[in-house]
């Protein structure tokens, strides 16, 4: 059983050719196929999942909409948000769904409780919040045992974007980010720490990164 798994940086890159490359990168694979953890930031970008409703979107104004074919309502991409596309063998890692869910919401939650900042997930609406407010959000895709999208987590942005939406799918749910939070970190920093605890909660063995990589 592999047991490597790869963080490929793919720095600032438009949603749509990611979004592609991820379908690519799932339809392709066979089962030696390494599993890859995809870190990018995206510029302005609300997607709509599968169960999308329009009465979700509020204004998205001059800010693109994607429909795509992951889990759950709207949400927003911007600068200064990290987001991780979880590409993995989910079968082949022994998880159900439930178990990946929980192990990504675990892995934010471990870096927030690194600078002392409680956060906690809830059972019927993914993610991670602090006090009433969401910090991350997740929405996935599993095919054939493959997943592909992943999550998000808000650092240091703009987030008036998300007064344009119903994030997720829930009226007035407030969203904050580690820079209210008083967390300094970088976007690299916060997303390498991510990515470490990602891979130990996912069960890995070792982990490697591809510097500034192209999606494939």
């Amino acid at each position: 059983m592999l047991k490597s798994l790869l963080f490929r940086r793919l720095g600032h890159q438009e949603y749509q050719p990611v979004f592609d490359a991820m379908q690519a990168f799932t339809e392709a694979r066979d089962a030696d196929t390494l599993d890859e953890l995809w870190q990018v930031e995206h510029p302005p970008v609300f997607t709509q999942g599968l169960a999308g409703k329009a009465e979700h979107l509020l204004a998205p104004g001059d800010i693109p909409v994607i429909q795509v074919d992951r889990g759950g309502q709207v949400t927003y991409h911007g600068p200064g948000q990290i987001v991780i596309y979880c590409l993995l063998d989910v079968r082949r890692l022994g998880l159900s769904v439930r178990g990946l869910v929980t192990a990504l919401e675990q892995s934010v939650i471990e870096v927030l409780a690194m600078h002392n900042v409680t956060a906690y997930a809830r059972p019927n609406a993914p993610g991670v919040y602090v006090e009433d407010a969401k910090i991350a959000s997740l929405g996935l895709r599993i095919r054939q045992g493959r997943s592909y999208h992943g999550l998000s987590l808000n650092v240091d942005m703009d987030l008036e974007p998300f007064s344009r939406i119903n994030p997720c799918g829930y009226p007035g749910l407030r969203v904050t980010q580690l820079r209210d939070l008083g967390v300094a970190l970088t976007l690299e920093a916060a997303a390498q720490a991510l990515l470490l605890r990602l891979s130990h909660n996912l069960g890995y063995l070792k982990s490697f990164f591809a510097i500034n990589a192209v999606a494939r």
